[in-house]
């Protein structure tokens, strides 16, 4: 009923009256009139606010659980309200290509993020939706914001279909791996969970204890699916040792060809694996040295089939389009020999020397590219300084790096400040304009050569004249990788530079608000370390 007593009327014949019109039809329970159409506004208003205010009682439900405790200690004041700008700010807008002197907050997010990891902070519970809605915008950063946000959110994820991507990437439905003696729990999340997190659990158990791994993947292997036994395979990587061989050497014979293969890769990993000698045995039949032409010449014999035992071994036989068989056969042979076994093979000559040899018959590059696989597989860095060469050479061209991505696997062989150094050689003779992947496997923050390389280059090209954005990724990594301590360094960069002739137009304003843009940044990571770092060195 409505207030006057009248009976109130559905929605639909209100829609409907209206339609028709008060001449022609009237609400209900009102004379046709002159009143009619007020009657109509008036039921219409009432009946607006009851289906706004109106709402059929829920069945009652168990309250949610409390959250859990998050045991980790509180960030520092300064810290979190960092957090809380960084979590506020958006990619900026700005056309043109020009973002201003200002630091981009979301692209050091995850830098905040990792060193909040390192230090073991729990965050704070009014951060939590906005890193939940941070990573999900954003997969990159979904394990350090998971890591970071801790079972609270996760709790909370439970709640809200939009954050279901975190109860996903997280191991037993979003609790907790179980831990070494939950042998329990291990065997029913690895009997009962979803593929993803069977993968998750098997990998966090073979980074502490590898054989421990190596056994569950045994107790269900036979009953696994092909795709599946390939990726459970794949966290061997993790841990490789002599001890996995005997099971590697059984998925040699698996039925599916990518498990084959994989099993063969991981072995030939393993220089002293049984599959390692057989593959030395089959590469040194293919290559030897001539000495009987004027200089020492390696000659090579390619295989001229694939038998049964090369492909039990992992050899592929079909080689992919544009490939010779032969060519492709031996450069699978090549790359899966123990590099160990080749001085003793081409008369005692280091990596250094054999590399120095000419290659009949244009086998060069097909040799020295397996040669580039195997150090990069086995994880050899004598190899891998042979290989790159010295960085000042013309073009970079080691004997065996024919492309910078291969440069950058060999690089990642060696050690942190090795790589700086080659990759500040790097720059120093050739420049910017191919060192970005290069830049991409080093150490951050950067070490002290190569980051004062880095800033040199960069001024060359502001003197040349040419515009900052064709070294935008360069200095978008400098933002995030160089030293803090290097930006006093940039205080002599920021005024405008007298531009040559044949500059760009307006190079040098463009050049001095990216230099600042970067110093600011610098201090501003400087700046988040030491919020970062209050609370320890206070309570320590």
């Amino acid at each position: 009923m409505t207030a006057t007593g009248t009976p109130s009327a559905s929605w639909k014949d209100l829609v409907a009256v209206a339609l028709l019109g008060t001449d022609r039809r009237a609400p209900s329970g009102v004379a046709p009139g002159r009143s009619a159409s007020s009657a109509l506004l008036d039921a219409a208003a009432a009946e607006t606010v009851r289906r706004r205010a109106g709402l059929r009682p829920g069945r009652a439900a168990p309250r949610p659980e409390p959250a859990p405790e998050d045991p980790r200690p509180a960030l520092p004041a300064a810290a979190a309200r960092r957090l809380v700008r960084l979590l506020a700010d958006r990619p900026g807008t700005g056309g043109g290509g020009r973002r201003g002197t200002a630091p981009d907050l979301m692209e050091l997010l995850p830098q905040w993020l990792a060193a909040a990891n390192a230090r073991g902070f729990a965050a704070p519970a009014a951060t939590l939706p906005a890193l939940l809605d941070a990573a999900r915008g954003r997969t990159d950063l979904r394990p350090a914001a998971l890591e970071f946000a801790g079972p609270r959110a996760l709790w909370l994820a439970r709640l809200n279909p939009d954050w279901r991507f975190a109860l996903r990437s997280t191991p037993g439905g979003g609790t907790a791996l179980p831990g070494p003696e939950e042998t329990g729990r291990i065997e029913k999340l690895w009997q009962e969970g979803l593929f993803a997190e069977r993968v998750a659990l098997l990998a966090g158990i073979r980074s502490r204890d590898p054989d421990a791994a190596r056994a569950l993947l045994e107790s269900t292997w036979l009953t696994e699916r092909a795709e599946d036994r390939l990726m459970f395979l794949d966290s061997l990587r993790t841990g490789l040792g002599p001890r996995d061989e005997p099971f590697l050497e059984q998925a040699l014979a698996d039925r599916s060809r990518n498990v084959r293969s994989t099993a063969a890769e991981l072995l030939s990993a393993l220089p002293g694996s049984a599959l390692a000698a057989r593959m030395a045995v089959r590469a040194a039949a293919c290559v030897a040295v001539d000495h009987t032409r004027d200089t020492p010449t390696i000659v090579v014999e390619a295989p001229h089939e694939c038998d049964a035992g090369m492909e039990r071994d992992g050899v592929v036989s079909k080689a992919p389009p544009g490939r010779g068989e032969r060519s492709w056969w031996l450069g699978q042979l090549v790359e899966s020999a123990p590099l160990a076994s080749w001085p003793a093979r081409l008369g005692g000559r280091t990596p250094e020397e054999i590399l120095a040899l000419p290659v009949a018959d244009d086998w060069t590059g097909e040799l020295h590219a397996a040669w580039c696989r195997a150090a990069v597989r086995q994880r050899d860095a004598g190899w891998s300084r042979a290989l790159l060469g010295v960085p000042s050479a013309p073009e970079a061209g080691g004997p065996g790096a024919v492309s910078l991505a291969e440069r950058a696997k060999l690089l990642s062989t060696l050690s942190s400040g090795e790589r700086a150094g080659w990759v500040a050689g790097f720059i120093a003779t050739h420049g910017l304009s191919e060192a970005f992947q290069l830049l991409g496997v080093c150490a951050v923050p950067w070490a002290a050569p190569l980051g004062r390389a880095v800033l040199d280059a960069l001024n060359i090209a502001r003197d040349a004249g040419s515009y900052p954005w064709s070294f935008s990724g360069v200095m978008g990594l400098a933002e995030r990788c160089l030293d803090p301590a290097e930006a006093t360094r940039l205080d002599g960069l920021l005024a405008v530079p007298e531009e040559p002739e044949d500059a760009s137009p307006g190079a040098g304003g463009y050049w001095a608000e990216a230099f600042q843009r970067l110093g600011t940044t610098l201090r501003l990571r400087a700046v988040m370390s030491e919020e970062l770092g209050a609370v320890r060195d206070t309570a320590g």
